[in-house]
């Protein structure tokens, strides 16, 4: 139906009181075959992205660093996982999925990618679970090759896509979009081409309003030729870290107004999945799934 990234190695192991949900990546495409949603055939494996396109994005001694096992312990204690060559494919890998994700949406209109949206990664540094960030090198290497002239990224993960602001602060084919709650991490923000920021406890109603008054017509404006989407479920009401109160409802509304909107300009989607910390595995899926399915509707 369409293009998903996903390799076994994306379920990092991590101790169980880790906060960061990692079997919900092992669970999802489970869930998808499970309901009908896509089939064997629709899941792609990537392997290692091409480090010339993280170079593009990423400082080179920063990503080499990395990849050898190099950062230093306070680099580590930022990001929030250990460092292990492990850790290094899986990102290398992660990142691209989101590449030949895109790629591959030129063609069929909308990719995902089961992980990904890891957009606290800056040029040279990585933090908040974010190492190298895959919407950000998919979006250089798009622009870069001339498959497209201008990207919007629309970022709706409840946390500001920092990482990526700053990358594409001085990029003028890449707009950059972000909603966030504005007293959550990270508490020092980047600069985003639009920025909207959130109240705590922002519900639904609000929410929804704000998108609709905005997101139409950034695209107008914008007029993108490629949207990568960051699908964070972490705006929920359950979430550990959101901060906000949105249902599960209101995130299915949020993300039938970004694709819907998309497919009514023909513009193709490439999606991650960003974030999401509810205490309940099952909520975390079920948020999830709601943005395939609206895909497989519209398709």
């Amino acid at each position: 139906m369409f293009p998903i990234a996903y390799h076994p190695i994306y379920k990092y192991p991590v101790p169980a009181e880790h906060r960061f949900p990692m079997d919900k990546y092992e669970l999802l495409p489970l869930q998808l075959l499970r309901e009908g949603v896509a089939t064997e055939a629709d899941f792609f494996a990537p392997g290692p992205v091409d480090m010339q396109a993280v170079y593009a994005v990423h400082d080179r001694d920063y990503a080499d660093r990395f990849v050898a096992g190099m950062l230093t312990r306070q680099e580590i204690r930022r990001i929030g996982f250990e460092q292990t060559p492990v850790l290094a494919e899986r990102e290398l890998r992660i990142t691209n999925g989101t590449v030949q994700g895109a790629l591959l949406a030129l063609e069929t209109g909308i990719a995902f990618n089961i992980a990904g949206g890891t957009h606290h990664a800056s040029r040279a540094q990585g933090e908040g679970f974010c190492i190298i960030n895959d919407q950000a090198t998919a979006a250089q290497l798009l622009v870069d090759q001339g498959k497209v002239k201008q990207v919007l990224i629309i970022d709706l993960d409840v946390h500001q896509g920092n990482g990526t602001a700053q990358i594409f602060r001085d990029e003028p084919r890449v707009f950059t979009f972000s909603a966030h709650g504005k007293n959550n991490y990270p508490f020092r923000k980047e600069q985003s081409d639009l920025d909207l920021p959130l109240d705590d406890r922002t519900g639904d109603d609000t929410y929804l309003r704000l998108l609709h008054d905005t997101i139409p017509g950034l695209i107008s404006s914008v007029k993108p030729d490629f949207i990568f989407y960051q699908a964070g479920v972490d705006i929920l009401s359950t979430d550990k870290l959101g901060r906000m109160s949105c249902t599960i409802e209101g995130c299915r509304q949020r993300d039938l107004l970004v694709l819907s909107t998309a497919k009514k300009h023909g513009i193709p989607v490439q999606c991650s999945m960003g974030g999401g910390y509810s205490s309940q595995l099952r909520i975390i899926l079920e948020a999830h799934m709601n943005t395939y399915r609206i895909a497989r509707d519209l398709m």
